[in-house]
């Protein structure tokens, strides 16, 4: 989703225009519908996925669970689990 303000918007909303620049978004300045300017960040271009994590945890968008990495184990270890459940279902 392209972020566009028109002269008059980013000048009145320049704070929201700093903060979504801050995020990561860049923003594009119009002037009678055409763009003119755009405004992006200077810090790095591509975060890893942990820093953009952690910049989630800290803007309070994401709460990491407090256990991490769980395992997940079949609900059922018998063999042959699916042709019963099929043939309990008629197919």
């Amino acid at each position: 989703m392209a972020l566009i303000y028109s002269i008059y918007e980013a000048k009145a909303r320049f704070s929201e225009v700093i903060r979504r620049v801050r995020e990561g978004r860049t923003v594009t300045v119009s002037y009678r519908g055409e763009p003119v300017a755009e405004i992006r960040s200077i810090g790095r271009p591509n975060p890893t996925l942990d820093e953009r994590l952690r910049d989630l945890e800290r803007g309070g968008a994401l709460v990491r669970p407090a256990l991490s990495k769980r395992t997940f184990r079949p609900a059922e270890r018998r063999p042959g689990a699916l042709s019963r459940f099929l043939a309990e279902r008629g197919e």
